[in-house]
C-alpha cells in the first residue's frame, strides 16, 4: 500500500512538473557574431544587419503564445551603453502603454557592470513583458519574454541562461 502510495505521489508531481511548462523545448544557441549564449525555449530564427562596428542582430522564436527574443546592437563608443540600456526599457512601457515599474538588479555573467542594466516586468496592452537590458563593450543587449500572461519560471530559465562571452572588438 506504501509503495502505491510513493508511486501515486511520484507520477503526480511529475505529471505536475511537466505541465508547468508545456510545449518548451529548451535548447543551447549562440547566435553568430552576438558573443551571446542563451537557452531558447523553441528554435530560433536569427537575423543580422550592419557593416563592422554598427552591427545588429536578434534571436526570437515564438511557443505557447509567448515570443523570447534576444537583440543586440553595436554602439559606436562604450560611454554610450548606460544611456542605451535606460532607453530601451522606457521605449518598451511607452509601446506597451505601461508605467514603467522599479527596475530589479540584473547580473549576467561576462556583462561590463553597469548601473542600467536591469531587469523589468511590464504589463499593458493584454500583454506581459519581462525584458532585461545588460551590455559588454561597445554592445548592448535585450532579452525579452512577451506574452499574454506571465510566467516566471520560463523566463527564470531564459534569463539565468544568458551567457556572454568575448567582447567585439573596436570597427571589427
Amino acid at each position: 500500500m506504501l509503495h502505491a502510495r510513493t508511486a501515486g505521489f511520484a507520477l503526480g508531481a511529475l505529471l505536475a512538473l511537466s505541465a508547468c511548462q508545456p510545449g518548451l523545448n529548451w535548447r543551447e544557441v549562440r547566435p553568430p557574431d552576438s558573443g551571446l549564449q542563451a537557452l531558447f525555449p523553441c528554435k530560433p530564427d536569427v537575423e543580422q544587419r550592419g557593416a563592422a562596428g554598427q552591427r545588429m542582430g536578434l534571436a526570437q522564436c515564438e511557443t505557447g503564445g509567448a515570443r523570447y527574443a534576444v537583440s543586440w546592437a553595436e554602439l559606436p563608443v562604450p560611454s554610450a551603453a548606460g544611456a542605451a540600456l535606460a532607453e530601451m526599457p522606457r521605449a518598451l512601457a511607452l509601446k506597451l502603454r505601461s508605467p514603467l515599474p522599479a527596475p530589479s538588479a540584473l547580473v549576467v555573467p561576462g556583462a561590463t557592470p553597469q548601473a542600467q542594466a536591469a531587469q523589468y516586468l511590464l504589463k499593458g496592452g493584454g500583454s506581459t513583458a519581462r525584458l532585461a537590458v545588460f551590455s559588454r563593450g561597445p554592445r548592448v543587449y535585450q532579452a525579452l519574454r512577451l506574452g499574454p500572461a506571465d510566467d516566471a519560471s520560463a523566463w527564470e530559465t531564459f534569463l539565468g541562461s544568458l551567457r556572454l562571452g568575448e567582447a567585439p572588438r573596436p570597427g571589427g
